[in-house]
């Protein structure tokens, strides 16, 4: 009996170092991990990110419907998470990585969107014909959205807030920016600012997606290979 418990108490620490491993990668490595490793991890995480912003930019671009809505920046997420996986780095990390990756894609579409109106836009007064608003943003602040037409007084099939002011009134005329190919849909003007500085609201979430998966795959590091069930005897 007392053999054992001795045996089940030896093999806990062996359990949890496992555990961890599992969850957070093994790291068997002491002291700095390995250069090549970091390289590689940053690597992978550069490449992924540049994927998932390149293709919603050229989707935008080019007018590719699927694109530019951050389905391929999806594909590439799911493709980062399919790598992670495959070199065994620790489920908690994959799982950081697969939520920042995600958020990435789904914020990209209206930057890449703010980048083609930047580069190619042209800007002309319109008319507002209905103001509604009052509904609340994300920042908590009453958002207005204003129908307009254009100077042939054809209306626009989408409604401007960029510009759309609580003392906006019907018969006003407000500045709009639109896509001389047609690709990406008219918005307010609201302010100046490059085409780069219409993709820097993503930097944060790109160094986020970049660390995070050198991290995990810095941490994904063995020196051993990993234990693997043993074959049935024929």
């Amino acid at each position: 009996m007392r053999r054992g418990r001795h045996s089940a108490l030896a093999a806990e620490p062996h359990l949890m170092v496992r555990l961890r491993g599992m969850v957070w990668g093994p790291a068997e490595f002491v002291g700095l991990p390995p250069i090549r490793l970091t390289a590689k991890g940053f690597l992978a995480g550069g490449l992924a990110a540049g994927a998932i912003v390149g293709s919603t930019v050229a989707g935008a671009w080019y007018g590719i419907t699927g694109l530019a809505a951050g389905e391929g920046g999806l594909v590439c997420a799911a493709l980062l998470v399919s790598y992670l996986c495959g070199v065994r780095a620790g489920r908690a990390l994959v799982g950081v990585v697969a939520v920042l990756a995600v958020c990435l894609a789904l914020q990209t579409p209206q930057a890449a969107a703010g980048f083609v109106l930047a580069e190619r836009g042209r800007v002309e007064n319109v008319v507002v014909t209905a103001v509604d608003g009052g509904s609340a943003d994300v920042s908590g602040r009453g958002r207005y959205l204003c129908s307009v037409i254009d100077r042939n007084g054809v209306p626009m099939k989408v409604r401007i807030w960029r510009g759309c002011e609580q003392t906006t009134r019907p018969g006003d005329a407000i500045a709009v920016v639109y896509d001389v190919k047609g690709r990406v849909p008219p918005r307010g003007v609201e302010g100046g600012g490059s085409a780069l500085d219409a993709l820097s609201g993503l930097g944060g979430w790109l160094a986020g997606l970049v660390s995070a998966c050198a991290v995990a795959v810095v941490r994904s590091y063995r020196l051993s290979a990993p234990d693997r069930a043993p074959r049935p005897s024929l």
